[in-house]
């Protein structure tokens, strides 16, 4: 049977915030020319973990995309909503982009020598797996809560110019400060779509407590194998000047923890955090009259 939204009730307090329409438009950019003068150690001031932290997210970005993509895909002839099937469509869009665009940065890391084809080939059979596995609204659940872990990531990027300056080379700031706006733009989106499908709080909040602990657990491996490949990281007082640095990082920081965290309040929308001021000033930076990417758009001079 054809579903819009879910009717299903909410708690008072987070009435005010049910989604209204948002613009999700697909952007054909591509980075690829740019991200090939990346350098090894591209975060700021060369910065050894940083840039291996960056290259570990990256490298499973593509199949999470893809994941993302089919579990949503796989409910789309449910939503008959107009407004809503554009953002679905939107949706799609953007996360085939980013799934393209991090495969050409993950290519430009593996000639540097990171680890990028054997992440994005243990991200494929894992994600492959639990699509196979789990039932549809399980994995829908999994996309809404890790499209959270994007989203709170993305809001961090946006804000936080300290964030963005530590990200280094300027290609990778362009790449994710892109990424970091269509995140925001469409982070409400998965989630939309678990809920008009009847999908349980139960489930979300509880596959939200499960992702956050593996997803930590799997990072923190990935960067860890990184540095061990690298020759860099056995250069004395390397690792301790690094990781002291990285600590005092914004992104380590108890506000981000404590925004993850808040999905897991029954009534959660991912709207209840107000970004579209945010996002407006940034679809302006970035592809505005005079945007700074607008030269990464098909047909640009």
């Amino acid at each position: 049977m054809a579903m819009t939204r879910s009717t299903e009730p909410v708690p008072p307090s987070t009435e005010a915030s049910t989604p209204g329409p948002r613009l999700v438009p697909t952007r054909r950019v591509s980075f690829e020319a740019s991200l090939q003068a990346v350098p090894r150690h591209f975060a700021e001031d060369g910065d050894l973990i940083s840039s291996h932290l960056v290259a570990a997210l990256s490298s499973v970005f593509p199949e999470g995309e893809d994941y993302f993509v089919r579990c949503v895909r796989h409910f789309r002839s449910e939503i008959t909503e107009p407004a809503f099937k554009r953002q679905v469509a939107g949706f799609i869009g953007q996360e085939s982009v980013h799934g393209r665009e991090h495969r050409a940065f993950n290519e430009r890391l593996a000639q540097l020598g990171y680890p990028t084809r054997l992440y994005d080939r243990i991200a494929k059979r894992a994600l492959a797996t639990r699509y196979k596995v789990a039932s549809p609204k399980s994995n829908l659940a999994v996309t809404a809560a890790l499209e959270h872990f994007t989203a709170t990531l993305a809001e961090h990027v946006l804000t936080s110019e300290e964030t963005r300056d530590r990200l280094g080379h300027q290609a990778v700031r362009e790449l994710f400060v892109w990424h970091a706006l269509e995140e925001s733009e469409h982070k409400a989106v998965a989630f939309d779509v678990y809920r008009a499908v009847g999908g349980s709080e139960r489930m979300r909040i509880w596959t939200m407590k499960a992702i956050r602990t593996s997803f930590v657990v799997f990072m923190t491996l990935a960067v860890l194998g990184s540095l061990a490949g690298d020759r860099s990281s056995y250069r004395p007082g390397a690792l301790r000047s690094s990781w002291k640095r990285l600590k005092d990082s914004p992104m380590l920081s108890r506000d981000m923890w404590d925004a993850l965290r808040e999905y897991d309040r029954r009534g959660f929308h991912p709207d209840d955090r107000d970004t579209t001021g945010l996002v407006d000033t940034w679809r302006a930076t970035l592809f505005g009259e005079e945007g700074t990417l607008n030269s990464k758009l098909p047909g640009a001079a």
